[in-house]
């Protein structure tokens, strides 16, 4: 498991990686010093949504600690620093010719897309960085801007779900997925509204660092692991209105954060400090089912995603927390009817566009 900040043996920031220790004193110091680093570009504007920005950038970050190699870079179409939508400046590295080869090229969204008409300095900016990266991406309204410049013609795609048919509508060769939180289409993705920014760049580091890294990022963010990009990308207990009480929002937060950790019934009623008989009360009242199979259908949802996700069935019962693949099944036979394999097989969205 990569060092976390919070954790009492790692009190400060994260040993320097090599290339990147600490200059001394009245050494000038070098931006970038490692040999291979993956540059990340993150085209930003007037009216930027701050959260397209910092939530994909602080995944990224996260992931630098637990041993990835990523270079965060934020540029605008003329090098000027911009104002994001709730009037936080933002310091930019330069324009796009300052970043001749970034790995990754992501377009913001912002509250002002898509009642505005785009500027062409951006549509130029775009297509200026798109030609010159290895995977291009958007995040939320962003990808009005993709579109724009011609970049998500004949491709699948998605954005915020409110403006989804105005997208499909601009540009009818783009084939629009409203429901999806992410999608891929060979190297270009797009994502949902907002926060699903997050869940595309965890996409992005798996597809770089595998699993078990992108696990960690995800669990020191304290978000969910998994949302997949086709079916199933929305949990069932997400879906139903939030509990009442504050100490079972807590338990529902601490499990959706991370499904496979240790979450007995002992484990959750020592959490809150109240005795099992109270917590289970609690759930039967306010979520009517137990606390045992409210974790089972968390885990059970993470499975379904991981599934989706291209993970097999023996990946997904252990990356969920099932104790083996046949606790697993059971619980697929019960739910669906079938077994994680068929389920795979019927509804996976995992590299549907390489595919095809």
């Amino acid at each position: 498991m990569c060092p976390s900040p919070y954790d009492a043996e790692h009190p400060g920031p994260a040993p320097p990686r090599p290339g990147h220790e600490a200059p001394e004193s009245g050494q000038a110091v070098s931006v970038d010093t490692s040999p291979h680093p993956h540059r990340v570009a993150i085209l930003v504007y007037d009216g930027v949504k701050l959260l397209d920005v910092a939530g994909p950038a602080e995944v990224f970050a996260e992931a630098n600690r637990c041993g990835a190699d990523y270079r965060i870079v934020l540029l605008s179409p003329t090098g000027a620093d911009v104002a994001s939508s709730i009037g936080i400046h933002l310091s930019v590295d330069g324009d796009a010719e300052s970043e001749p080869a970034p790995d990754t090229f992501l377009v913001a969204g912002g509250d002002i897309y898509p009642r505005t008409a785009i500027a062409r300095d951006l549509i130029d900016a775009t297509n200026t960085l798109a030609t010159r990266a290895a995977r291009v991406g958007s995040i939320c309204t962003g990808a009005f801007v993709l579109a724009a410049a011609g970049l998500l013609d004949g491709k699948r795609a998605t954005t915020h779900w409110k403006v989804a048919h105005q997208l499909a509508a601009r540009h009818p060769t783009t084939h629009v997925e409203p429901d999806s939180i992410y999608v891929r289409d060979g190297t270009t993705y797009t994502s949902a509204g907002v926060s699903a920014g997050i869940d595309l760049a965890l996409a992005l580091v798996e597809e770089d660092h595998g699993p078990e890294l992108t696990r960690d990022v995800a669990r020191h963010l304290v978000v969910y692991l998994q949302r997949a990009g086709g079916q199933s990308q929305f949990s069932a207990p997400l879906q139903g209105p939030p509990p009442r009480t504050p100490a079972l929002r807590r338990i529902v937060d601490l499990v959706t954060a991370d499904p496979a950790g240790n979450h007995s019934l002992t484990e959750l009623a020592t959490h809150l400090n109240v005795s099992a008989r109270h917590l289970t009360r609690l759930f039967r009242t306010e979520l009517s089912t137990t606390p045992a199979r409210y974790v089972e259908l968390i885990r059970f949802d993470l499975a379904k995603a991981l599934l989706d996700q291209g993970h097999n069935a023996t990946q997904a019962a252990s990356l969920a927390g099932f104790p083996s693949y046949e606790s697993l099944r059971r619980v697929f036979v019960r739910e669906l009817s079938m077994s994680p394999t068929v389920y795979q097989r019927r509804f996976g969205t995992a590299h549907r566009a390489d595919a095809e």
